[in-house]
């Protein structure tokens, strides 16, 4: 999907996409390069939109690796079924189902889940859900990756993650974001 289709979908529907611009290149590296691919057997993304972030742990995932990657906007949805790349399954599913899903593929739990989902614009109920399922649905010692546009739930992660919170910045972005790096 190129910038211009990205845009009108991401205008089309503002409250799933969060933003109207995909991720760039200096955000999708800060946030791939949080990754341990040595350790990480079963990734999990949440809201890959049009896959700029999902295509970079595809070039760098183990052969030994899956990616399970979850997108509930159906343009997006199809974008990333274009995608053929044998260790991606995409389930168009909400992320508060991670530990179905993984149950759903054989496995137990995540050694790493990658979250662009907008949780500012994702009512508190249901962002709530997805970050203590998420939490669950985590091995020991393994990380939870977001990023947003405002230090809105950095409160919240350091909640769920007892504390386990770092914080950065990436100013090469727009809109420019910050990525929170949560440990169980």
């Amino acid at each position: 999907m190129d910038k211009l289709k990205f845009f009108r979908e991401a205008i089309r529907d503002i409250k799933t996409s969060g933003t109207i611009f995909p991720s760039s290149r200096f955000l999708t590296r800060r946030i791939v390069n949080t990754i341990d691919f040595s350790k990480a057997k079963v990734i999990v993304e949440f809201g890959p939109g049009n896959g700029i972030i999902t295509k970079e742990i595809l070039k760098r995932i183990p052969k030994d690796a899956i990616l399970i990657a979850f997108e509930i906007n159906d343009k997006f949805f199809q974008s990333l079924e274009k995608i053929k790349h044998s260790q991606l399954i995409i389930e168009k599913v909400s992320a508060e189902k991670v530990e179905s899903i993984l149950k759903k593929h054989g496995f137990d739990k995540a050694d790493c889940i990658i979250s662009s989902l907008p949780l500012t614009n994702i009512p508190t109920e249901i962002s709530d859900r997805i970050l203590d399922n998420s939490y669950k649905a985590m091995k020991k010692d393994t990380l939870f990756v977001q990023y947003q546009y405002s230090l809105t739930y950095y409160k919240k992660l350091k909640e769920v993650f007892n504390d386990q919170v770092k914080l950065s910045f990436e100013a090469f972005n727009i809109p420019p974001a910050f990525v929170y790096i949560a440990k169980k």
